[in-house]
């Protein structure tokens, strides 16, 4: 049976790579981790989760091939694996600027007196 168009395996991991940006928690893991390599206790400190909380959304990331860690005796430190991160992140903040503009504008239009 020939797979379809969006079983092909970019596709799939393309989907994959968004279902791992898909939790606000681990957009600003990442946008630290674009700055800077963090420790866990920086990233518990920056974004107040709970330790097992953070654990999870940091093994997401990392079994997607986002980030690797390392350990120095107790420490444990995280690092993007691909620089490149930084720009996805700028690209979605100017698609997000343009859709939420546009959206600004019609309603604009809407609340014009005489506007139908």
């Amino acid at each position: 049976m020939p797979l379809s168009k969006l079983d092909q395996p970019l596709y799939a991991a393309q989907s994959d790579l968004f279902r791992a940006l898909g939790h606000p928690a681990r957009i600003r893991i990442l946008e630290l981790l674009v700055e800077s390599d963090q420790s866990v206790a920086s990233l518990l400190a920056e974004i107040g989760l709970e330790p097992s909380t953070l654990s999870q959304h940091l093994a997401i990331v990392k079994r997607t091939g986002l980030v690797e860690s390392s350990r120095q005796g107790n420490a444990v430190t995280y690092r993007l694996v691909d620089s490149s991160m930084g720009q996805l992140f700028a690209a979605a903040r100017n698609v997000l600027a343009s859709t939420l503009g546009r959206s600004r504008q019609a309603l604009e239009e809407l609340e014009r007196p005489g506007a139908q």
